[in-house]
């Protein structure tokens, strides 16, 4: 997947977009995911030949980049023993205890405009991001 990650800071200025139904409050637990996402995802999927009964997109956190911690997303086949799985309209997310530690509460949406495209992670956790828009803390 080519798409880039941006990272939306709570109290940082908005730049202008249209409302997100499903992004405007976040969720008090677990990940949301608005229907622009899921719509991307799922056509990344068949892409990429993953089956929906059993694979999905894994959304884990790591250790690095300019802020301290950087995002991670990518296919996987089927989830792992310890995962939280959450479908959304038949699309599964899976996602590491030690990840959600930072997801929880997050929504995921998908930008496409003709300056960029990706997935935009709206955290409520994160206190600050960098310019490179792919690590926060």
């Amino acid at each position: 997947m080519q798409d880039f990650v941006t990272i939306q800071t709570p109290g940082a200025p908005q730049q202008e977009q249209q409302p997100l139904p499903s992004a405007s409050k976040p969720p008090a637990k677990g990940i949301e995911v608005t229907p622009r996402a899921l719509a991307h995802i799922r056509g990344g999927m068949a892409k990429e030949g993953i089956s929906p009964e059993e694979g999905g997109l894994r959304l884990g956190v790591l250790g690095g980049g300019c802020s301290g911690l950087s995002y991670s997303i990518r296919f996987d086949t089927r989830p792992r023993e310890r995962d939280r799985v959450y479908e959304f309209d038949g699309v599964r997310l899976f996602v590491d205890p030690k990840s959600f530690v930072y997801l929880n509460g997050m929504t995921l949406d998908y930008e496409q405009t003709l300056l960029k495209q990706g997935f935009n992670f709206i955290n409520p956790n994160s206190t600050r991001s960098c310019g490179c828009g792919s690590s926060f803390s």
